[in-house]
């Protein structure tokens, strides 16, 4: 299988390291000291999350994942390097960074704080709650008590290195605790400023509803890419009816839908979940290559890459919505954002939809029902 097409790019991406960034990545490189010489805020693109008093203006219509820079995906890159690029996001204009307690737990939580130390209220802060823990390790269980939650947010913003965290969402809904009254802490933790914005992840229509009747939702991230294409007859519907922005998360499907990764990948059990996914497995992996066939046939007449076909397909789907693609490289960051540049043609969107929606995806995303 190839993956030429984004080899090609990140030639090009290197090239554009050795001009455009050129101050980022000499002496002291991507350190993660202060940046001393800024480069050209390109930022631009804005999309709008949320509605009335409770949005949040993103640029380029991305944010940043930052989960990857620490925990989950197989090795663990060096922690200054992860701070440096961060910080390179900044310099290029990306404005919404996104982590949770969970990631590590807590190392990424502490990455994020120390990157964005130096611009802190420049930027959109993101992070999450709602897992169980013990002895420093999940659970697999859930905990949204009231209680539980004010504590974990004071803890939170002392890893943060923060007074606040700008959208809060809750990571899974808890099915022990009134969706009402996670929402009415949420709310609480807003009117002491600790909080701006409220958000969900993984929920379903019935507790959107009840989570917004008791304070408006600016955003709901969920997975959602070419190859998990599901919120589109749930729960984009609801948010678009209560003005409730969305964010994708594993917008390029865990690197599947870049070609960067095929059948043969090998992945570390101990820090990556793509082994316990069913789509995944090898088989599925080959089952699914026409999906990428397809990226790569519509991408190589217009001149560009897999993943910026897949981050722009999700981003012409609705005005509100905002991926948030992760990366440990400049040159794939480069890329997500260049995604921004490329607007489908309705013609085009039909067409490549059509392809797409005719291709069967094997393997479920989970082995477990996530949302709720």
């Amino acid at each position: 299988m190839r993956e030429n097409n984004r080899r090609d790019f990140l030639k090009a991406g290197a090239m554009f390291g050795a001009t455009a960034v050129s101050a980022s990545l000499a002496a002291p490189g991507l350190n993660a000291g202060p940046r001393t010489t800024p480069q050209k805020r390109t930022g631009s693109k804005t999309r709008i999350l949320g509605s009335g008093k409770n949005t949040i203006e993103v640029n380029y219509g991305l944010g940043l994942g930052c989960m990857g820079m620490s925990w989950n995906r197989s090795f663990i890159p060096d922690r200054d390097k992860m701070i440096g690029l961060i910080r390179t996001a900044y310099d290029m204009g990306v404005n919404l960074f996104d982590t949770a307690e969970a990631y590590g737990p807590y190392v990424n939580e502490e990455l994020v704080g120390e990157a964005i130390a130096p611009f802190r209220n420049k930027i959109t802060l993101c992070s999450k709650f709602g897992f169980e823990f013990k002895d420093g390790k999940m659970t697999g269980g859930f905990n949204s008590q009231p209680k539980h939650v004010k504590e974990v947010v004071n803890q939170s913003l002392a890893r943060l290195r923060t007074d606040h965290i700008d959208l809060l969402y809750q990571h899974r809904v808890d099915p022990n605790v009134p969706m009402e009254d996670v929402a009415g802490a949420v709310k609480d933790l807003i009117a002491e400023g600790k909080i701006r914005f409220f958000g969900l992840s993984e929920a379903g229509p019935q507790s959107i509803r009840k989570a917004h009747a008791v304070h408006p939702l600016t955003a709901l991230q969920t997975e959602f890419s070419l190859m998990t294409r599901d919120p589109l007859k749930d729960v984009i519907p609801v948010c678009e009816e209560l003005g409730i922005g969305f964010v994708p998360y594993s917008p390029l499907c865990r690197a599947y839908l870049t070609g960067y990764i095929n059948e043969r990948t090998k992945y570390v059990a101990s820090n990556d979940n793509r082994p316990t996914l069913p789509r995944y497995k090898p088989d599925a992996v080959i089952a699914n290559w026409k999906i990428i066939d397809v990226l790569t046939n519509f991408g190589n007449k217009r001149g560009i890459t897999p993943a910026q076909i897949a981050l722009a397909w999700l981003s012409a789907q609705k005005p509100w919505i905002v991926p948030i693609p992760g990366t440990t490289k400049l040159a794939h960051l480069q890329e997500n954002l260049w995604s921004s540049d490329f607007q489908f043609t309705p013609d085009e969107l039909a067409s490549f939809t059509g392809e797409i929606t005719a291709i069967p995806v094997t393997g479920e995303r989970y082995p477990t029902p996530q949302t709720r």
